[in-house]
Order: structure tokens, then C-alpha cells, then sequence
């Protein structure tokens, strides 16, 4: 089967959890065809390399779109739309993935909550179209069942790509070095939003005598949060946001635990990676991760700063205590590798196909 794995806007959102997301799912998919399964990837939709060719294409009556089985989206703007109208007028079962909620949409860029409204009657429709919708977490469904969204929905874990980070602990001194980083480092990843809980991060940074840092680019222009911008230009003394990195393994190398005070979230990949590093993991106690995770077994799930800042203060004077959450939290990672996920991903196609 030719499954069209779809991600437009590809090039900007490489640095995005959607973007890995998405890179893992193609990943997953060719691993199950080296396996064995009859499974065949293409990643754009058009007649040609983009959008421009496909256009070009159909003015030569040669058509829009390629040939495809089964089309898989992973995005809501106007070219996914375009795709599922395809899907539809010409039978090939749909699949859209639910990475954007009008829940996580809020506290991310100026003006997200005053949007987050129109944008969930949008995803309502959007969402409705598809054969299936796959959400990364039960919690997720949930979400959408409650829009509602008339389309049947199934939960199927993003992942984690387990050798993307599988080299970390050769980049430690290394990343150490360029930051300025010493001791015991409280670390985060990802873009810097107030949803991810920058205010917090802050805020209990100031509390807690170590060094913290947070790997991932910020919005400095119009679109911006002014809490993004005056966090990020007057942060702590001992706190470093870094800007954008390329090398993942770095960025977990170069911390040892991991503080991740998101306000919500689908999954959160970056929780995944930091656990196949074997980092102590420190979370704020939302249903997504309680789903997940497992309090005092992989993770530190705490409800606010105070008990963010007993947290982190109790593993830094603990190594033994990040050593065994850290072991487990590993094997929790081990549980999210992309062959299994490979494995579902094909069995949803083809209980869609036939």
C-alpha cells in the first residue's frame, strides 16, 4: 500500500514537536517496511515537489495531486484541507492526527487565547471529515470526543525516536562548556511558550540554588508573547535560555533533570527523549502524563512551585534517588520505540483498506 504521510509546512516546523512527530511517523513506517510490511511512504501530496508543480501539473491536465492509497495529515491549514477534499471525492480513506487542540493552542503566541474559540469550532469540522483521527494520548481523545468531533478517534502514542538520542552522554562536556553550565543543571526543551510553564520555570529557578536552562527557540517579533520576550531578555541570574540548538543530544547531555512545568500537552515527546536519556524527570501532575508516567516510579509529578522546588531540591542532594528514576524512566521510554509504533501504524491502515 502507498500511504501519502503528510506534513505541510514542513520546513517551519522542523523545530516543532509536530515536525518530530511527523519525522518519527516516517521513520516508524519505513522501519516496518524493511521489516517486512508492504508498506510504501510518500510525503507530499502533489503532482511534483510542492504545491507550485502540482499546480503547474494540473494546468497541463495532468492533475493536482499523486496517486495514493491511504492519506495520513498531520496538520489543519488549507493544503491538509485541500487533501481531505481530495480523499473524500475520490474514496481513499483519511486519516487526520489530532497535534493541534484548541487547549494547547492557548498561551503560545500573542493574541492564542483570544483565538483558541474559533479555532475549536474549526478543528471541529476539520477533524469530522476524517476516517480516523488518531490522537497521541487517550486524554487527547477525550478532548476531541467532547468538541464533538463525529469522526471515530484512536489514541496511538507518538513515540520516541530512542536513537536520535542514543550518542547524549559524548556531548556533555561539550555543551556544558559553550553554555557555562556547572553542577547539578535543571534543564527544559522545546519552543518557549507560558504554556509550556515558563512563568514557572522562572520562578522556581529563583527559588532553588542551581543552575537551570532552556534548550529551544523563542518568537522575537510581532507575534510573541510580551511574557516570552520579558522572561527571555530579564531571566535569573541562574537561568540560560539558549536559543534554537541543532543537536539534540546535546541538549539532553548537557542537563541531569529534566523540569518540564507544561501546562498541557497531548503527549510531549521531549518527555519521552529526556527519559530514553535516562534523566530524572520532573513534571507538573496533568492527566496527560498521570496517563503515561508513573509518580515516584519515572517521574516527580507536582501540583506548584512549592512542591516544584522540593522536587528539585530533593534530587539534587540525591544522586542515588536520579539514578533509579532515571533507570526506570528509561525502560518507560523503551516501551514508545518506534518499531512498535511502525507496527500500529500500518495495522490502522490496513484495517482502514479493507
Amino acid at each position: 500500500m502507498k500511504v501519502l504521510d503528510y506534513l505541510e509546512l514542513e520546513s517551519r516546523l522542523a523545530r516543532a514537536g509536530i515536525g518530530t512527530a511527523h519525522d518519527q511517523q516516517v521513520e516508524a513506517l519505513r522501519r516496518a517496511a524493511e521489516s517486512g510490511a508492504a508498506v510504501e511512504v510518500v510525503e507530499t501530496p502533489w503532482a511534483g515537489e510542492d504545491a507550485l508543480d502540482g499546480l503547474y501539473s494540473a494546468a497541463r491536465g495532468r492533475g493536482l495531486f499523486r496517486e495514493y492509497d491511504l492519506a495520513h495529515c498531520n496538520l489543519i491549514g488549507p493544503g491538509s484541507v485541500a487533501v481531505a477534499r481530495h480523499a473524500r471525492r475520490n474514496g481513499v480513506p483519511l486519516v487526520l492526527h489530532c497535534h493541534v487542540t484548541s487547549e494547547d493552542f492557548r498561551e503560545s503566541f500573542r493574541g492564542s487565547n483570544a483565538v483558541a474559540p474559533a479555532l475549536r469550532r474549526y478543528l471541529r469540522w476539520f477533524y469530522s471529515q476524517a476516517d480516523l483521527v488518531l490522537t497521541p494520548s487517550e486524554y487527547t481523545k477525550r478532548q476531541l470526543s467532547a468538541y464533538p468531533v463525529g469522526a471515530p478517534i484512536r489514541a496511538l502514542s507518538n513515540g520516541v525516536d530512542l536513537d536520535s538520542v542514543a550518542d547524549h552522554a559524548d556531548h556533555r562536556e561539550q555543551y556544558r562548556e559553550r553554555y557555562d553550565l556547572d553542577g547539578v543543571v535543571a534543564f527544559a526543551v522545546g519552543n518557549v511558550f507560558e504554556r509550556k510553564g515558563l512563568t514557572d520555570f522562572c520562578e522556581v529557578a529563583e527559588r532553588v540554588d542551581l543552575e537551570f536552562a532552556w534548550f529551544g527557540t523563542y518568537d522575537t517579533g510581532p507575534q510573541a508573547s510580551p511574557t516570552v520576550t520579558r522572561r527571555v531578555e530579564n531571566p535569573p541570574e541562574n537561568v540560560t535560555f539558549t536559543g534554537w540548538v541543532e543537536d539534540k543530544p546535546g541538549m539532553f547531555g548537557a542537563g541531569d533533570v529534566f523540569f518540564f512545568p507544561t501546562k498541557e500537552e497531548n503527549q510531549g515527546i521531549v518527555v519521552l527523549e529526556a527519559m530514553a536519556c535516562g534523566k530524572a524527570v520532573v513534571l507538573r501532575d496533568i492527566p496527560v502524563f498521570r496517563e503515561y508516567f508513573e509518580d515516584g516510579h519515572d517521574c516527580l509529578l507536582c501540583s506548584g512551585r512549592d512542591e516544584f522546588v522540593a522536587a528539585l531540591e530533593r534530587l539534587a542532594a540525591d544522586p542515588d534517588l536520579r539514578e533509579r528514576l532515571g533507570e526506570n524512566a528509561r525502560e518507560t521510554a523503551g516501551r514508545h520505540g518506534l518499531d512498535r509504533v511502525g507496527e500500529e501504524l500500518v495495522a490502522t491502515y490496513r484495517d482502514l483498506l479493507e
